[in-house]
C-alpha cells in the first residue's frame, strides 16, 4: 500500500465566507490563503453544522449533528462517550496534533443563563442527582482542561490523549486575554507583555464600534503568532519521520474582540470598507428582532461591549469592525503563509492535504447588526472552505453543498479509513463521495432574548436558492430566495405565492432532522 496522505487543517473562529480575497473581498489581502485554494478545490457553498463554536465544533470532531452529540449549545461540553475522527486516525497509525483553540469544553467560569423550573409548592422536588433527565459527570476534572483555573499551576499538562490528538498546545479565549499554553509562555517568559493582556491597557484610538482594542501587545507575542511558533517548532521537529500526521492549527481570530496588534490594526481604512446593504436600502422593513435590538442599543450605547450576542450597530461602526476584522485575517494569512513555506522546507508537503475552514461566521453590519446570535443569515453560517490536494484537482471552485461535518468523514475516506457507524457527515466529492443535497443548521443558547424568548432555538435548511428556517419560540419563521435576494432582506415566509416552495423546504427539514436522529448505541439483541 502507498504511503498514507497527512492533513494539516487551518480552521479560524467567526470568519465568513466573503472575507477571502479569492471569495471576492473588494479589499482584504489573503494571498497565502488564495494560492491555497489556487492549489486544489474552492467550495462557494460550505456551511456549519451550528453557527456558534462549541457545537460546530464538536460536530467537526465527531462528524454529528448538535442533537446527536449533545453540545446543543455554548457551555455544554463535548463527553467522552462520543468518538472522535481524530480517534480514528490516531488508530490507524496517524501521528495528531492540535494547536490553538480547540473549545470542546468550557473556557469560563461564568455563570449559566439557563433557567431550571421553579418547583410547585406541595411538590416532592427530586434530589439534586435526578433534577436532569440525563446524568452527566462535567463536573469532573477530565472536563476542566480548558478553564482559566487549570493553566494557572507552574507546569499544567493536559493528560493524552484528548479527544485523539497526541499533542495538544492549547490557546483558550479570545483576543488578548487569551489562556491555554499561550498565557503559561507569556507569564513564564515576557513577564512584562503578560502585564498588557487587558482590553482596559490599550493606544488611544478613535474607533467607536463595541470592543475595538488597539492593543499594545507587540504583533510577536500575538495568539496569532505564538501559534504559528508552535506550529513551525512542531513541522521542524517531523522532519524525516516517516509516520503520516494530522495537524489541526486553530487559531482564535478574527473572532471580537477587535485587537489587531501593530501594523495589522490600520492596515485596512473603514472608509474602504463596503457599505452594507441595509445601510443603502431606504426601504428595507427590518425584522422584529432588528428593530428590537435597535431599541436596546439605544437605551443602552455600551451594549455588546462586554457580550458577543448580536447588536445593533451604525454603519460606521461596522464599517470600523469590518476595518480591523480585516486587519486580524491579514495577520492570520501571514502566519499560514509562514508555516507553508516551512512544511515545504521540511519537506512535508508532498503528499500532505491542506485545508482552510471556520467555525462560524460575523454580521459584520449586514442587517444592521453585529457579533451572532439566534438569527439564521448567511453571514454566520456560510464559511470558507478549501481542499488542497497535492495529487488532486487545481484551481476549481465547487458549487457543490457540504457542512462542517464532512470534514472528518471526508479526510477518513480519503485515507482509506472506515468511520465510526453512526457518524452522520457526507463525503464530499474530493475524496470521491457523492456530496449532499442540502445543509442542515441547528443552534440553540441558554440566553433569554427578548426577541426569541427564554430558550432560543432555530433549525435550517439551505437547498437550491433557498433559506428556510425554523424558530423555537416567539420569531417569526424565514424563507429567503438566495438567488433573487442573496442580502436576505425580504422574508417570504407569508407570501402565498412561495407556498409550494415553503411546503417544499419544511419537508426536507423533517427528513435532515429524522435522518440525524440517533441509532446509536447498537441493540445488543433482538429484544
Amino acid at each position: 500500500m502507498t504511503q498514507r496522505p497527512s492533513y494539516i487543517l487551518f480552521i479560524t473562529d467567526q470568519h465568513r465566507y466573503d472575507n477571502l480575497g479569492c471569495n471576492g473581498h473588494p479589499v482584504l489581502r489573503t494571498p497565502h490563503i488564495d494560492q491555497m485554494a489556487q492549489e486544489g478545490v474552492n467550495f462557494d457553498r460550505f456551511y456549519v453544522a451550528s453557527p456558534v463554536c462549541m457545537p460546530n465544533r464538536a460536530s467537526l470532531m465527531t462528524c454529528r449533528m448538535p442533537s446527536s452529540h449533545g453540545v446543543r449549545c455554548l457551555g455544554v461540553p463535548l463527553t467522552h462517550d462520543n468518538v472522535t475522527f481524530v480517534e480514528l486516525m490516531r488508530a490507524a497509525g496517524y501521528d495528531t496534533a492540535l494547536i490553538g483553540k480547540s473549545h470542546l469544553q468550557n473556557m469560563n467560569n461564568r455563570p449559566v443563563h439557563y433557567k431550571m423550573p421553579v418547583y410547585r409548592e406541595g411538590y416532592t422536588a427530586p434530589p439534586a442527582d435526578l433534577a436532569v433527565a440525563i446524568r452527566s459527570d462535567f463536573h469532573a476534572d477530565e472536563y476542566q482542561y480548558e478553564k482559566p483555573d487549570f493553566y494557572e499551576q507552574d507546569d499544567p499538562q493536559v493528560p493524552l490523549p484528548f479527544y485523539g490528538f497526541d499533542h495538544f498546545d492549547p490557546v483558550t479565549r479570545h483576543g488578548v486575554n487569551t489562556g491555554g499554553n499561550h498565557s503559561v509562555h507569556q507569564r513564564k517568559n515576557a513577564p512584562d507583555i503578560y502585564a498588557l493582556r487587558s482590553n482596559d491597557i490599550q493606544f488611544d484610538h478613535d474607533y467607536s464600534c463595541p470592543q475595538a482594542v488597539r492593543t499594545k501587545i507587540p504583533e510577536e507575542h500575538y495568539s496569532t503568532s505564538y501559534i504559528a511558533d508552535q506550529t513551525v517548532a512542531f513541522l521542524e521537529a517531523r522532519k524525516g519521520n516517516p509516520n503520516p500526521f494530522f495537524l489541526m492549527v486553530s487559531f482564535p481570530d478574527p473572532h471580537h474582540p477587535f485587537n489587531p496588534p501593530g501594523k495589522y490594526w490600520d492596515m485596512y481604512k473603514p472608509e474602504d470598507m463596503p457599505i452594507p446593504q441595509a445601510y443603502l436600502d431606504e426601504g428595507w422593513d427590518a425584522p422584529e428582532y432588528v428593530k428590537i435590538m435597535q431599541r436596546q442599543r439605544a437605551e443602552n450605547p455600551q451594549l455588546g461591549q462586554a457580550s458577543g450576542v448580536s447588536v445593533a450597530v451604525s454603519q460606521r461602526e461596522a464599517q470600523e469592525a469590518r476595518a480591523l476584522t480585516c486587519g486580524m485575517i491579514s495577520m492570520i494569512d501571514d502566519a499560514i503563509g509562514r508555516i507553508r513555506q516551512v512544511a515545504s522546507d521540511c519537506d512535508l508537503l508532498e503528499n500532505t492535504v491542506q485545508i482552510f475552514t471556520s467555525d462560524h461566521g460575523d454580521h459584520l453590519g449586514d442587517h444592521k447588526l453585529l457579533f451572532k446570535g439566534t438569527e439564521q443569515y448567511d453571514n454566520l453560517t456560510h464559511v470558507p472552505f478549501i481542499w488542497a490536494d497535492p495529487n488532486g484537482e487545481k484551481g476549481k471552485r465547487s458549487s457543490e453543498i457540504a457542512q462542517t461535518h464532512d470534514i472528518g468523514t471526508t479526510i477518513l475516506e480519503h485515507a482509506k479509513i472506515e468511520e465510526s457507524h453512526g457518524m452522520q457527515g457526507e463525503i464530499m466529492t474530493v475524496a470521491g463521495g457523492k456530496g449532499r443535497k442540502a445543509a442542515h443548521i441547528q443552534y440553540e443558547t441558554q440566553k433569554p432574548h427578548e426577541a426569541f424568548g427564554d430558550r432560543p432555538r432555530a433549525h435550517s435548511v439551505v437547498m437550491g436558492q433557498w433559506r428556510l428556517t425554523i424558530y423555537h419560540g416567539i420569531c417569526q419563521n424565514e424563507l429567503f430566495d438566495l438567488e433573487n435576494d442573496p442580502g436576505e432582506m425580504v422574508n417570504l415566509w407569508d407570501k402565498s405565492d412561495y407556498a409550494e416552495a415553503k411546503a417544499m423546504m419544511i419537508e426536507q427539514l423533517a427528513e435532515m432532522e429524522i435522518a440525524v436522529a440517533n441509532h446509536v448505541p447498537v441493540p445488543t439483541t433482538e429484544a
